[in-house]
């Protein structure tokens, strides 16, 4: 005859039996939810999973409900991230969901306008809270992928536009369960660590489930908590997210993100240009002001009559004179060393400025060598130098392993 054991000891005996199987530890399950409650008290939720056959229970605690972007209801099609496991008091075989996703394009229509409508009313989409961009930004933050063409876009718009920028990358997963925690996480230690100007988030093309991700509530609320400027540029144009709505601007793209925050170069130094010209204009016209007005005094009758006066009072009105000559001078060279300072950022801003200290560019077919792996023997470069350019062939390859 068989051991006699208790209830309470089967019930454990296979709750352990589950919770040793590796397979049951991470599973990945689709249904349609029915009986959901949302316990008013804990906080937990409670509902069945069903498919067209079958059904199970299942509960996902507090920790992890209050982490979703949406509220599930009855009908949802969804697939959950859960362990399977007994709920020993009751011998109930039930899953433990830990993350929910929507499953088809209405349940994730229906989640992304729950969102939307719960932080707009929060005010996160308020346009008084916008920060504007810098206009010549030092450093900017990027969060997106390394090995993603959305990194290789902005990098090439703003080699284009305004070589001299540079970059703080916060490599993050761009879709899939870790990617939004990441995301957040990035957007929060770019902006506590104070070192960037503006934060773009940026993701390439993708289908809606891969650019779901981006409809995250703590991403959210961590790009409307930075105090740094964040530009949104997940997606193609007709693709929006959550993140669209609360960052500081949205752009259609990565490219038009970097287009957005890049000033063009060559256009500010044609301003700084046009400014000088015109102060140059401005300051000699004030001369020959000044030089007419002592014209017109020195030919003055009354001037006449002042060389008769005492020579006390001669004395005194040529202090004063001279007095008057300090302050226009003085003016003058305020004026001039505006001028020089205005000639100086103009010089900075000068990427030949940088030729002219003994470096070069390398180009291949047109595009800037940056390692040497970029380029093979035997090819022609052109090397751009402070004074004119030679045509090369490259003849040997050192790594930077044999420097």
């Amino acid at each position: 005859m068989a051991n006699v054991i208790t209830v309470t000891a089967l019930n454990r005996y296979v709750k352990t039996l589950l919770e040793r199987d590796s397979v049951l530890t991470d599973v990945a399950l689709r249904g349609e939810i029915s009986n959901f409650t949302n316990h008013y008290k804990t906080g937990h939720f409670y509902f069945s999973l069903k498919d067209e056959q079958c059904s199970v229970k299942a509960v996902m605690f507090r920790r992890d409900a209050q982490n979703l972007a949406f509220m599930p209801q009855n009908g949802m099609r969804v697939i959950v991230r859960c362990r399977i496991s007994l709920f020993e008091r009751d011998g109930a075989f039930q899953v433990y969901v830990e993350d929910m996703f929507p499953d088809g394009i209405g349940a994730m229509q229906m989640a992304f306008e729950q969102l939307k409508e719960k932080l707009d009313k929060e005010g996160l989409f308020a346009p008084e809270h916008k920060k504007p961009l810098p206009a010549m930004p030092k450093c900017v933050g990027l969060v997106t992928s390394k090995t993603g063409a959305a990194l290789q876009d902005i990098l090439n718009v703003t080699q284009r536009r305004y070589p001299i920028a540079r970059f703080l990358l916060y490599s993050v997963t761009v879709q899939g369960n870790e990617a939004a925690p990441e995301i957040a996480n990035a957007i929060t230690r770019l902006d506590k660590g104070g070192r960037v100007d503006v934060i773009i988030v940026a993701r390439g093309g993708g289908s809606r489930e891969d650019l779901w991700v981006f409809n995250n509530e703590s991403i959210a609320r961590a790009a409307f908590a930075s105090s740094t400027p964040v530009v949104s540029a997940v997606g193609h144009e007709i693709d929006f997210s959550i993140l669209d709505f609360v960052a500081d601007l949205r752009a259609p793209t990565p490219s038009a993100a970097a287009e957005l925050v890049m000033p063009d170069m060559e256009a500010e130094l044609r301003e700084i240009r046009r400014s000088y010209s015109n102060i140059c204009k401005e300051i000699q016209n004030r001369l020959q002001l000044c030089y007419n007005r002592v014209r017109d005094i020195e030919a003055a009758p009354q001037l006449a009559a002042a060389r008769s006066l005492p020579l006390g009072l001669l004395r005194e009105l040529s202090e004063k004179a001279d007095a008057a000559r300090a302050a226009m001078h003085g003016k003058m060279d305020a004026a001039k060393g505006r001028v020089a300072h205005a000639a100086m950022l103009c010089g900075s801003l000068s990427p030949y400025s940088v030729l002219a200290r003994g470096y070069s560019i390398a180009r291949k077919a047109g595009s800037v060598l940056k390692s040497s792996a970029d380029a093979s023997e035997g090819d022609r470069v052109e090397v751009q130098l402070a004074a004119g350019r030679l045509s090369c062939r490259v003849e040997t390859i050192i790594t930077e392993e044999e420097l």
